[in-house]
């Protein structure tokens, strides 16, 4: 699970809250007009309903979900996971690689793994397995713009939901009493617009993004792995390569790690 995004949650309603209070207001405050959240969290997600296919609709559970979870390629482990099936491969051919295929989690893996094992073209196993990567990119890239386009329309929500609220309170210019809780209750549109715009929609949208990122660079990882093992390049040389992937302070665990193995194979 990636804390950073309950953590950023929770503390950014959590200044919200204590703002309130300092000022002498209530959290209770922003739930005593339940219409304007009904307003700027529906409306945004029907305003954006509009541009994008149903399809991404229906999977806005599962982009908050993914916002919350933690990436699962694990880069470590399919450096090391590859540098054994290139030492067996150099040994006793690709054809060897075909059962230990069947016990790889990752599909995708598996999957290039398996065309190599079939003996197609390198050349077409690269392409074969970008054109993944790049579709997988493309659906990322429409539940970001979903979400941005959630976050983009909410102020702007907001902004109707108070000209409406508005609009009631001069009906009430006969009874000044109520002026104040009309206007206020007017304006509370407007801050759950900007507040769920800044606070929930576009903060996500930018963590699905950064999660995005990584999973293409993992899968970019794999692919030169794969083709490495094709290749029949040497275990130390694929160890190398693909651990410039990875962020300096993960290749220098990987270094380790990879030098404690030398040493017990030798």
């Amino acid at each position: 699970m990636d804390l950073a995004t309950i953590i950023g949650l929770v503390l950014g309603f959590g200044v919200v809250t204590v703002v309130m209070i300092m000022d002498g207001g209530s959290p209770a405050e922003l739930f005593a007009h339940p219409s304007a959240i009904i307003l700027t969290v529906g409306g945004a997600i029907a305003a954006a309903t509009i541009s994008f296919p149903l399809k991404t609709l229906l999977s806005l559970p599962s982009l908050f979900i993914g916002s919350v979870m933690a990436h699962k390629g694990e880069g470590l482990g399919a450096i090391e996971s590859l540098v054994v099936m290139a030492d067996k491969a150099r040994r006793e051919g690709l054809l060897a690689l075909e059962e230990d295929s069947k016990k790889i989690h990752d599909p995708f893996l598996r999957r290039g793994v398996m065309l190599v094992v079939d003996g197609v073209d390198s050349a077409q196993v690269r392409s074969i397995l970008e054109i993944e990567v790049h579709h997988m990119q493309e659906r990322h890239a429409q539940g970001v713009g979903f979400l941005n386009a959630v976050g983009g329309f909410a102020p702007t929500m907001g902004i109707i939901g108070t000209v409406m609220g508005l609009v009631s309170v001069l009906k009430q210019l006969s009874d000044p009493g109520k002026l104040g809780a009309s206007i206020a209750a007017a304006f509370l549109a407007t801050l759950w617009g900007i507040m769920t715009a800044n606070l929930i929609w576009i903060p996500l949208a930018g963590k699905l993004k950064v999660k995005s990122e990584e999973e293409v660079a993992y899968r970019h990882l794999l692919v030169e792995g794969i083709l490495a093992l094709q290749a029949g390049e040497n275990p130390r040389i694929v160890r190398e390569k693909l651990s410039a992937f990875l962020p300096p302070k993960a290749r220098r665990a990987e270094a380790r790690g990879g030098g404690k193995q030398a040493g017990a194979r030798a």
